[in-house]
């Protein structure tokens, strides 16, 4: 009997502690970060929440991935303080809700649509536990 009743209390405790499952988000899904490709139209079929992850996929050395805020992204003139990310496998946690901007900062890569803006809402709530009767 004790043994039955630590077990359904280690589910509850279990349940209600568990991590909110985040999502990777590969930007530009199997097309990765590339030039000619339509990024205001993919990122309007994501929803982007606190916790979840940008994975910038590209050949190293081709791109690179700059955090920016709305002017530079409108400009595509990356920050001289901002240093890029150039692994060619970037991962970036989105760790606040509010608008996020990235750009290409290599030639004229931005200027030939390769940047992302998107909307970033807060974390997902877990899931409450069942009522136990």
């Amino acid at each position: 009997m004790a043994s039955t009743a630590f077990l359904i209390a280690l589910v509850v405790v279990v349940m209600v502690t568990a991590p909110v499952m985040a999502t990777d988000h590969w930007v530009g899904d199997e097309q990765g970060w590339k030039l000619n490709f339509d990024y205001k139209i993919w990122a309007a079929t994501k929803e982007f929440h606190v916790g979840d992850r940008l994975i910038f996929k590209y050949k190293q050395g081709a791109h690179n991935v700059y955090s920016a805020d709305e002017e530079a992204f409108q400009s595509c003139i990356a920050r001289y303080f901002v240093s890029p990310l150039i692994s060619g496998n970037d991962v970036i946690t989105l760790t606040t809700p509010g608008k996020r901007w990235f750009l290409c900062g290599v030639g004229k890569h931005c200027e030939n649509g390769m940047k992302l803006a998107i909307n970033v809402l807060p974390q997902l709530a877990s899931p409450a536990p069942s009522p136990s009767y």
